[in-house]
């Protein structure tokens, strides 16, 4: 019987995005392709370094204890390595005691087409070439954003934050306020609170999230307080009053419960983001997160008019090659 994705909370990963590939994408940037490949080969067996994306990985991927035969997430490694110049990550996984035991190599081939055919709720890259395309065809994906600060305790919870406009639903409302000014983003708020925006690109990945924390209850229940909880979900949002009905509305429409929200109404986010230390957030916005990605993992997700013009052409997608590894290819 086929292993069947649909059910389960799929993300799609490129190795840039779990491991350090600086030095790798070095050696093809200045070497060649060849050198590279040498490169790779003889250091087949020295395991890479942790990347950004790596503890949010860590510990989703611990959350299928909560059912060991029948594991509620797949983390599939999508890779613009050819399958022996990407043994390395492989290796590197093994290591690490990753659960990851399904890839697909594309020797420079783009991996947006593989989104839908596996059910992918989140694509992780970082790539920026790679994320747009995604993106362009409308799938659900992020740029994982250089960063300083990688939380590699033993902690077991898991915290992820989400901006709302961009993300979680469309930016219709965000182009109102950038158009006509704030009065009006929140004199159209109070119009339509009780009405859910359109969902935007991240609203499935949060949907089985909420799966997660259901069976998480369902074991918290069953072993009378032995197993907590891990999962903790927050919005950290731009926001205020009277635009934070519309949130509330649109999360209870989901049937989805968020764990905290911040509407903050114009306060840097950064400021509470480094008081709630998540383990990955999400924003449509690179100004919000060109401070926050110095004290935690963040993510960009370049969707909507804010965004448009900054990432690669339609044209520019459509090319592919085989290209540098780090922040360039994997």
């Amino acid at each position: 019987m086929a292993y069947d994705l649909s059910e389960r909370l799929v993300i799609g990963l490129a190795s840039s995005a779990l491991f350090d590939l600086e030095e790798s994408d070095r050696v093809f940037r200045e070497q060649g392709e060849a050198s590279y490949r040498i490169y790779q080969r003889d250091n087949e067996n020295k395991p890479l370094s942790t990347g950004v994306a790596f503890p949010f990985i860590k510990r989703l991927l611990s959350l299928n204890e909560l059912s060991p035969d029948n594991p509620p997430i797949e983390v599939v490694l999508l890779s613009r390595n050819d399958p022996e110049t990407g043994l390395r990550v492989m290796k590197s996984i093994e290591h690490h005691e990753l659960g990851i035991t399904r890839a697909i190599f594309l020797q420079g081939r783009y991996p947006h087409r593989f989104i839908p055919a596996l059910n992918i709720s989140l694509f992780l890259s970082a790539n920026r070439q790679d994320v747009d395309q995604a993106i362009l065809a409308g799938h659900p994906a992020g740029q994982v954003l250089s960063s300083g600060d990688l939380d590699l305790t033993d902690e077991e919870e898991l915290r992820i934050a989400f901006d709302f406009d961009g993300v979680l639903v469309t930016d219709e409302s965000e182009t109102i306020y950038q158009k006509q000014g704030i009065e009006a983003f929140h004199a159209y708020e109070r119009a339509n609170a009780q009405i859910p925006p359109a969902a935007g690109l991240l609203a499935v990945f949060l949907r089985k999230l909420a799966h997660i924390q259901m069976l998480e209850k369902q074991r918290e229940e069953e072993t009378q307080g032995a197993y907590r909880p891990k999962v903790r979900v927050s919005i950290v949002t731009a926001r205020n009053a009277p635009a934070h009905e519309r949130v509330i509305h649109t999360m209870r429409s989901w049937g989805v419960t968020v764990n905290e929200a911040y509407f903050l109404g114009g306060i840097a986010k950064e400021h509470v983001l480094g008081i709630i230390k998540p383990h990955i957030f999400f924003d449509d916005q690179a100004s919000h997160l060109s401070a926050t990605s110095d004290i935690l993992p963040s993510v960009h997700v370049p969707f909507g008019q804010l965004n448009q013009g900054l990432g690669v052409s339609e044209e520019g997608a459509a090319r592919s090659g085989f290209s540098p590894p780090g922040e360039s290819s994997l």
